[in-house]
C-alpha cells in the first residue's frame, strides 16, 4: 500500500518518538517493527538511519511486550498542553 508523503512523514516521526511503541505504528498505519524499519532505511541518511537503529535497539519503551504494564499511554501526562505561543514570555 503505497503512502502519502504526509504519513511516510508521521511514520518517520513516531518511529523517532522515544514513547510511541511499534505496535503504534503498526496499529494505525498496518507496518510492523521490520517495514518500519525499512521505511527509515529508504527514507533517511544513512547517518541518520544508523543513530536511529541505535537508540531505538532494546528500548523498553519502542517494545510493547518489554514496556512496563502501568504505562498504557504512549506521551509524557505534560506533553500537549502548551499554552498558546501569544501568551508566552519569550514572544513578548
Amino acid at each position: 500500500m503505497p503512502y502519502t508523503n504526509l504519513e511516510v512523514s508521521r511514520i518517520i516521526e513516531m518511529a523517532w518518538e522515544d514513547r510511541t511503541p511499534f505496535e503504534a505504528i503498526e496499529s494505525q498505519f498496518g507496518l510492523n517493527e521490520s517495514a518500519v524499519i525499512a521505511v527509515m532505511r529508504t527514507q533517511l541518511q544513512q547517518g541518520s538511519f544508523k543513530r536511529w537503529r541505535k537508540r531505538v535497539t532494546g528500548r523498553q519503551t519502542k517494545h510493547g511486550a518489554m514496556r512496563n504494564p502501568d504505562v498504557s499511554r504512549g506521551y509524557c501526562p505534560t506533553q500537549y498542553k502548551f499554552k498558546s505561543s501569544k501568551n508566552t514570555k519569550a514572544r513578548r
